[in-house]
């Protein structure tokens, strides 16, 4: 028994000694982690970078080492950024930070900093490790409590690994274009419970933020900033007692409302911009003490803005614009510490800006866009003498811009734009040597302008002075050392007639608006020459430009997403966008040739608008493959021919299909129905030979539907009732085709978009695209024929609906099922084979103002009740086979004798044709003389009674004597009350 027990005793003892010698082994020396530390020195240069070079020479200038490892100067712990255990010349190295030292290079798996098992912090923020992936290796750091690897170039899926770092405290991988997936949010930091700081901001997580958070009782800091973060996030952990900072902004999709704040929150910093976050602010957020920064900028908070915000005196950033919030901004007077108030979207009571805003000396940033305030420039703004930015544009100020301004020279943004401005735009402006932001665009400004003040502020940056009543002036004495350079520049309407010469010099600009001048001739060759690097948006519509010195096969600007030379004079063919472009508008000119396939290769391209050219030939084989990523394309007034593109495919985003008015034939292609997003298909004036696609009832969106003047023949075949294939259908223009039917009389029931009059504000069908500066909006076109005349709309309004089946073989009764129609504002039937009579419920369609019932077989009376139609200005109804009054009184007081020829049975005004008494039906012979004798009887019969009584001479004086009597009864005819005629309403389109 002895025995055995010094047998285990004996094995213990090896196993114990066993591990540690394991753990010394895995354990390195002094020696061996400064000897790592030195490889990990030679990985990260970069010898082919200058820069690079340069920076590593001055950060590892102290970190020397000899050929003599036992060598006393072999030191690390002296190197810099580094930090030994226990101050002890030879400790293990426990910190490492290499933080902002510009270092350049590769971190990959063989690395020997992750040999370095003692670090407890880590720090490489900002530098540039050329987009290596974060090792795995990392979790051999297990005593790590502070990682640090912000705005380093990482990239990647963050590894799982990080997760069993379990002692982290402080955890920062934001600003890298990482991936957070597999492991998710979640998985990565459950196991994590002493953390203290997150900050993943950039990182794409896509996923909920975890309610487990909210037990992480010793969180300070959480910044999640443009994750991708979605639903809603836990409200408790706002009321967590350490935090102190909040940052969430950038998630769109992340939603959230705040709960009531307790006496004892330390929170300091709150940033939810532009995220979904709704509901209201408490009252209680005065209980936030220490709260020096609120952003909720583009979020969706609603009712009052609090009064109690006052009690917030820490606060030095104060966002609360683009919300949902009503009634009045409070004053906010006591906030003296704030240094940016940004309170766009909200509204000042009685429009004016309230006198304690001058109370607010520290000021730096002030924002009121968009707030409704009118009335000329405030003057008690001059208070604020320490403002660098000032926001006051899309109001309604009017007035002179004051004096005053030009003494706040630490202005470096002011934006004026979109208000009632006017006068001269003085020269005072070149004292702002700060300005790099200067926008007076969309006022009405005059006189002319030296553009040469401008020039001489050297930081300016952004310049818009477009949509003025100026003109421009300038001399030509430029080079390239004294100008500024423009990243945006805004020159739209200034009256110029040659490009400015100081163009010649920019090479920074990204946006470039020169539409609405009067220049003319070529583009000069030095444009295709700037900016080729930074160009994103150039408009040069609406000039007499003729075409291109050198001209360009491929535009040269490579970053280009923009590009805009319509309704010029452009002539030769087509120059081809780069891969980068999103619009591309060339219409209303002269161009000519082909399009080549090489356009095929723009796979960003969103919006092609080549209408009104000369162009010709077939479109490219890819053309369909193309569409399926536009959202717009418009090819109308052109010469193509042949077929029309197919191979649209699943996923096609096209909302607007324009081909009309080329030479387009055969079927239409199937594949259509993959565009499941089309608002507008126009087809018309080609060539197309097809039965009515009733297949397009799949393409739930469509609004508007035009096949006027092809080849289109046969029944309307389907369902029937044209609307439950199509529910939103506004505008149908099937006319001049061959369709022959005999429409039932619930053809048009169940048209919602047609039933119902819109009380709202109107909207414009449009694409929508964001750059860098601003929204790009792009309404949407059609040609209809409108009150007889072929009519092109620049915009289609929501509001705006019309049927025109004229010129075609439909036959039958009118359906009744119109008379429901009441948004209806056009409706034409002419030219067809419809019988029976008008009908009188078309009196109750309010909003109709062209009503063409012509060439048609109709019959019986117009209703008096169409009288009632208050806006109805184009009415016809000739060559028909009507009969009987036609109705007086407001618009039809105004119509002509066109409206109604060709039916010989009419009469009353306009037409020459007086209406006499009604025609009455033969009567059967009578023995009683007086039953006949009525007021409402021609007078005719009265005096052949009368003569068969009493004989031929007593009969014709008799006669004689009542025609006299009473011949009033029967020929006066009661004078009608015409009220004056009202005002015809403006078509909604905008011509």
């Amino acid at each position: 028994m002895n025995h055995f027990n010094l047998l285990l005793t004996s094995s213990l003892v090896y196993l114990l000694i066993t591990v540690i010698c394991m753990t010394c082994s895995s354990s390195l020396s002094h020696e061996e982690e400064c000897s790592a530390l030195f490889q990990f020195k030679q990985s990260i240069i970069h010898q082919g970078d200058a820069a690079c070079a340069a920076s590593w020479f001055q950060t590892f200038h102290s970190w020397k080492t000899t050929s003599n490892a036992s060598d006393a100067n072999f030191d690390c712990c002296s190197w810099h950024g580094v930090e030994c255990s226990n101050n002890h010349v030879y400790g293990h190295v426990v910190s490492l930070d290499l933080s902002e030292s510009f270092l350049c290079g590769h971190i990959n798996t063989t690395n020997t900093l992750f040999s370095l098992v003692h670090l407890q912090s880590l720090n490489l923020a900002m530098n540039y490790f050329d987009e290596s992936q974060i090792p795995s290796e990392i979790a051999h750091l297990k005593q790590l409590k502070s990682l640090n690897l912000s705005h380093s170039g990482f990239s990647g899926q963050i590894p799982n690994e990080i997760a069993k770092l379990t002692q982290l405290s402080s955890l920062d991988l934001s600003g890298n274009p990482l991936k957070l997936h597999n492991p998710s949010l979640k998985n990565l930091t459950q196991n994590l419970i002493e953390l203290e700081e997150l900050h993943l901001s950039g990182v794409d997580i896509s996923s909920s933020v975890p309610h487990f958070f909210s037990n992480f009782s010793s969180l300070r800091s959480i910044r999640l900033s443009n994750c991708s973060l979605s639903n809603e996030f836990p409200a408790t952990i706002l009321q967590l007692p350490k935090l102190k900072i909040l940052d969430v902004a950038y998630n769109t999709n992340l939603t959230g409302s705040f709960p009531e704040f307790h006496n004892n929150s330390l929170l300091e910093y709150i940033n939810l911009r532009e995220t979904g976050f709704f509901g209201i602010v408490p009252e209680s957020i005065s209980n936030l003490h220490h709260l020096t920064y609120f952003r909720l900028t583009k979020c969706s908070f609603s009712g009052g803005i609090p009064s109690s915000l006052s009690n917030l005196t820490q606060l030095t950033i104060l966002g609360l614009g683009y919300n949902k919030f009503t009634g009045f901004i409070p004053s906010l007077v006591s906030l003296s510490k704030l240094n940016s108030l940004e309170l766009t979207g909200s509204k000042f009571e009685k429009g004016h800006l309230p006198n304690w805003l001058s109370k607010l000396t520290k000021l730096s940033s002030l924002y009121l866009y968009k707030t409704d305030i009118n009335g000329e420039i405030t003057p008690y703004l001059a208070n604020l003498t320490k403002l660098s930015v000032l926001v006051m544009g899309t109001n309604s100020l009017t007035g002179h811009i004051p004096s005053w301004l030009f003494n706040l020279t630490q202005l470096t943004k002011l934006d004026l734009q979109q208000n009632q401005l006017q006068g001269p735009i003085l020269s005072s402006f070149s004292n702002l040597k700060t300005l790099q932001y200067l926008h007076l665009g969309s006022n009405s400004f005059s006189g002319n302008v030296d553009l040469d003040m401008f020039l001489q502020l050297n930081k300016l940056e952004t310049l818009g002075l477009g949509y003025n009543r100026i003109s421009l002036t300038s001399t030509n004495n430029y080079t390239n050392t004294t100008l500024p350079k423009f990243k945006l520049l805004s020159l739209s309407t200034c009256n110029l007639k040659e490009f400015p010469a100081f163009l010649r010099f920019q090479n920074t600009l990204e946006v470039l608006f020169l539409d609405n001048n009067k220049i003319n001739g070529m583009v000069p060759v030095w444009i295709w020459n700037n900016s080729k690097e930074s160009l994103q948006v150039i408009d040069l519509s609406n000039n007499s430009i003729t075409g291109f010195h050198q001209h360009p096969q491929i535009l040269p600007w490579r970053r280009l997403q923009g590009f805009s030379i319509k309704n010029n004079q452009v002539r030769g063919e087509l120059p081809i966008p780069p891969q980068t472009t999103v619009v591309y508008s060339a219409s209303n000119n002269n161009l000519t040739g082909e399009i080549p396939p090489s356009i095929c290769e723009v796979k960003s391209l969103k919006v092609l608008d080549l209408s009104s050219n000369n162009m010709s030939g077939t479109l490219p084989p890819c053309f369909g493959i193309l569409s399926n990523s536009l959202l717009s394309i418009d090819l109308r007034q052109n010469n193509f021919h042949g077929m029309m593109m197919d191979l649209f495919m699943h996923g096609s985003q096209l909302k607007n299909i324009d081909l009309s008015e080329n030479r387009f034939m055969g079927q239409l292609p199937r594949s259509l129905t993959n565009c499941t997003d089309l608002e507008v298909l126009s087809l018309g004036d080609n060539t197309f030979d097809d039965v009515f696609p009733f297949w397009l009832g799949t393409l739930a969106k469509l609004q508007v539907l035009i096949l006027r003047s092809n080849k289109f023949y046969g029944p309307i075949q389907g369902s029937t009732t044209i609307c439950s294939q199509f529910p939103k259908l506004r505008i149908i223009d099937l006319s001049h085709n061959g369709f022959r039917d005999q429409l039932r009389g619930n053809y048009f029931q169940n048209c919602n978009a047609m039933t119902s009059v819109y009380d709202g504000e109107s909207s414009v069908l449009k694409s929508d695209m964001s750059f860098k500066y601003f929204n790009s909006s792009m309404p949407y076109t059609m040609t209809i024929i409108h009150k007889g005349v072929k009519t092109e709309y620049k915009k289609i309004l929501t509001i705006y609906t019309a049927i025109d089946l004229s010129r075609n073989h439909f036959e039958g009764e009118i359906p009744l099922s119109l008379k429901d129609l009441i948004a209806l504002e056009a409706l034409n039937l002419s030219n067809n084979h419809f019988t029976g009579r008008v009908l009188s419920s078309f009196g109750y369609l309010k909003n109709l103002e062209s009503l063409d019932l012509s060439r048609n077989e109709l019959s019986g009376e117009i209703p008096q009740l169409l009288a009632q139609l208050n806006f109805l200005s184009i009415f016809n109804v000739s060559f028909n086979h009507l009969d009987g009054h036609i109705p007086q009184g407001q618009q039809f007081d105004t119509f002509e004798n066109n409206s109604y020829e060709g039916n010989p049975g009419l009469c009353g005004k306009p037409l020459l044709k007086e209406c006499q008494g009604l025609k009455l039906p033969r009567l059967p012979p009578t023995n009683n003389a007086s039953e006949s004798l009525f007021p409402s009887e021609r007078i005719d019969w009265i005096i052949i009674l009368c003569g068969i009584g009493s004989g031929l001479v007593v009969g014709v004086v008799i006669g004689n004597f009542l025609y006299t009597r009473y011949s009033y009864l029967f020929t006066k005819r009661k004078d009608r009350w015409v009220r004056p005629l009202r005002n015809t309403r403006r078509n909604q389109g905008v011509l």
